[in-house]
Formats: C-alpha cells, sequence, structure tokens
C-alpha cells in the first residue's frame, strides 16, 4: 500500500492487485509497533545440535519447522554468516536510518488519510528474564550507542513505575522511548488504501501466481481480466519466493509464521504501551479491540508456508500462559488466533530494488518485525528508485542482488 501510494504521487498510473481488501493479511496481524531501539538480531542456531534444538523442542524461539530443516539451510548458513561481528555492524548502520525516518513517513501518509487517531507516542519495553536475554540486550546497548538511540535500563521498581499493573518483580527491562505504536494496524492500512483510491489509484484482486513475462513487461490475470505493465512491484513477503522460483531466481529467505490474539481487559488492569517478553517471545499491545498477544514464531520453508500447512498453537498457548504471569487477561476475544506470514532475510535487512535479470520487476519485501514500521520508508526508497529520484538512503545494503543467483 505504501509503495502504491508513494509511486501514484510520482505521477505514475498504479494498479494494487491484492488477493484479498488491503490490510486483510498480515498487515493486520502484528504488533502495530514502530520501533526504535538499537539492533537485535534472531537468535539463531550456528550448528547442527543448535538446529536439531530449535527443530525439536517446544522451548526454543524461533521455533524451526523439522520438514523445513532441508529448504532452510541456504537461509541458516547466511545467517550464520550475518551474525559475524562486523556483518552485525554493517546491518545495524544500514537499518539506523531506515528506523530513523520510519515514524515521520508513518505520520505523513497518516496526515493526508485522516488517520493520525491511530498512532500513539507509548515508548516501548523489553523485558529479560534470562541471562540469555540480559546478553542479547548487551548488544542492543551497544548499537544504541553507537548510532545515538536512546534508552534507558530498567529495575524491576522502575518497569512497575511505568505499567503498574505489570508482574514484573524479579525482571530487568530496556525502554526505548522514541518508539510508537498504533491502536489498529488494519485500521492504519485500510486508512491508507482510501488515501490511495481518492487520489485516483485504483486497486484489484487476483492471485500473483498468474504473473507472466511478456513482450515489453508482464502479465497478470485479475478478477477484472487481464492487465499489463512495463513495470510490477512484488510485495507479498513470504509469498514472494514462489513466484521468483518460477522465474528462475532463488533468496536465502526464510517464512515465519506467528499468531496474534486480542483479550479482553481486566476490570481495573491497564497497559499503556506495547511490552515485549524476550524469553517468552511475544509481546503485548494494547488495540482497539483488546490486549493484542503476539507470538507463537517459527521458521518455515516458503513452499511449506504458502501452501496448506495446518496452524500450531502450541507456541502460542505457552505464551498465552506466560503472559498470564505478567498481566491479568481477561477471555480471548477470537475464537481462534489469527496467523501471520513474513519474510525473514539473513541480515536482518529489507530487500528493495530491482531484480537483476528481469528489467521491470521490481520487489519490496524482507521487512520482518519492523514491516508495519517501515512500509512507508521503503516505499519511498522504491519510487525513488524507480523514477531515478535521489533516495531517501544508500539503497546498496538492500539491494536484492546482494542475494540473487541467477
Amino acid at each position: 500500500m505504501s509503495a502504491a501510494l508513494h509511486l501514484q504521487g510520482r505521477g505514475l498510473r498504479v494498479l494494487l492487485v491484492d488477493r484479498r481488501a488491503p490490510g486483510e493479511d498480515t498487515s493486520r496481524g502484528n504488533t502495530g509497533l514502530l520501533g526504535r531501539d538499537g539492533f537485535s538480531p534472531v537468535p539463531l542456531p550456528s550448528s547442527v545440535l543448535g538446529l536439531a534444538a530449535h527443530a525439536l523442542s517446544p522451548m526454543k524461539r524461533p521455533r524451526i519447522e523439522p520438514r523445513s530443516v532441508p529448504a532452510l539451510l541456504p537461509f541458516l548458513a547466511a545467517s550464520r554468516d550475518a551474525a559475524q561481528p562486523a556483518a552485525m555492524a554493517r546491518s545495524a548502520r544500514a537499518l539506523a536510518p531506515l528506523q530513523g525516518a520510519a515514524v515521520g513517513e508513518h505520520l505523513a501518509l497518516a496526515r493526508a488519510a485522516s488517520a493520525l487517531r491511530f498512532f500513539r507516542r507509548t515508548g516501548w519495553i523489553k523485558i529479560q528474564r534470562s541471562r540469555e536475554a540480559l546478553e542479547a540486550a548487551e548488544i542492543e546497548r551497544h548499537f544504541a550507542r553507537v548510532l545515538g538511540v536512546p534508552y534507558a535500563d530498567l529495575a524491576a521498581q522502575d518497569i512497575v513505575r511505568l505499567e503498574p499493573h505489570l508482574r514484573a518483580l524479579d525482571h530487568a527491562a530496556m525502554s526505548w522511548p522514541e518508539s510508537q505504536s498504533v491502536s489498529s494496524p488494519g485500521g492504519v492500512t485500510k486508512a491508507y488504501a482510501r488515501l490511495f483510491r481518492e487520489r485516483g489509484g485504483e486497486t484489484g484482486t487476483g492471485d500473483a501466481a498468474t504473473l507472466v513475462e511478456i513482450r515489453g513487461g508482464y502479465g497478470l490475470r485479475t478478477a477484472r481480466g487481464e492487465v499489463e505493465a512495463a513495470h510490477v512491484v512484488v510485495a507479498l513477503g513470504a509469498g514472494a519466493m514462489p513466484l521468483l522460483d518460477r522465474l528462475g531466481q532463488s533468496l536465502p529467505v526464510a517464512a515465519c509464521r506467528s499468531y496474534h490474539r486480542h483479550f479482553r481487559a481486566v476490570s481495573g488492569v491497564a497497559l499503556s504501551r506495547p511490552v515485549t517478553d524476550v524469553d517468552a517471545g511475544f509481546t503485548l499491545t494494547p488495540m482497539e479491540r483488546g490486549l493484542r498477544l503476539v507470538g507463537g514464531a517459527e521458521l518455515l520453508s516458503p513452499a511449506r508456508a504458502t501452501g496448506d500447512l495446518a496452524p500450531r498453537l502450541s507456541a502460542l498457548n505457552r505464551a498465552t500462559a506466560l503472559a498470564r504471569t505478567l498481566l491479568p487477561l481477561g477471555a480471548a476475544v477470537e475464537e481462534a488466533p489469527v496467523a501471520g506470514l513474513r519474510a525473514f532475510v539473513p541480515d536482518l535487512l529489507p530487500i528493495v530494488g530491482p531484480v537483476p535479470g528481469r528489467p521491470g520487476l521490481w520487489l519490496s519485501i524482507g521487512h520482518e518485525r519492523d514491516g508495519f514500521a517501515l512500509a512507508p520508508v521503503m516505499g519511498r526508497l522504491l519510487a525513488d528508485l524507480m523514477t531515478e529520484a535521489l533516495p531517501v538512503a544508500d539503497p546498496l545494503p538492500y539491494a536484492p542482488a546482494r542475494f540473487l543467483l541467477h
């Protein structure tokens, strides 16, 4: 949606094609967090034993789906390389200007779309229960100091002062004051879609699997018939992988499936900002529908993720039980949790730019946990590249060419 708005703003005629209405898939199923923190790499296994543990142990986060292991080996190997100190520092420096511009780009769109009511200057708390979480927090502190991102270390009494209803008497935490949040990610996306249509944009229903190369561009089947264009932006998240495979491209990208569920508020209990429990692998965020719990992350091969795969709710159920020890939660709002898919990239940076060897084909995927936050600034960068304008950030760290094999 963000890419469509920015391209439209450059004077291009844009058709946005989706299988569902805007804001009905992963865009509505996230923490609603515009995170401005240090740099927090995902803890992934670097050995065969570690890989087995993540595949077989219900306590490891993120879990790796066992049947996906063979297909994920290139991703895991690339992730091991990206976890080296020098590579991690490069990724942190590349991500920093995007995080720094994310809120401003969102608010510019929100102001035009009459959606400012969704945005809140809440800050963000990340709780650490274990030694491993405290060690990971030290990495965040290091990069926060290097990059000039403000933070505060919180003792248990500080946590309770900020959020009086949290039962965090034995835990440490970090506060990230420049982070913001929204009360409805789906509502924000739908507001952006209304702005796009009001400005003359067109939307259609279709399946990206029907995309084919034709003379002078690409063709796609939609509910209204065949459409053709000289340029196509693939912004499908994990769903982009099967399409790229069909076009003879390969990316070492994993799919991450997680879930969200809302809980009714308990009388006299409130939460004013997003709170992440690093050890338990969940985030609680106050939303319009209640307290949203996001968790149960599991890595899968993109082919498995886009197939008919039954939900695996045990991890979310464990996260829910742990969340209840942190904050009283009322009854669940939905009968069943809502699943969402994201693309995970080894170096933790988005993949934005032209696909080598495929003129007119552009990617905007791999934003991971920052997908909702970074979408507007990455949409602006994409529009800069497509219209040959001065880019908002150095595009080289995000270029598809760094991974694509062709």
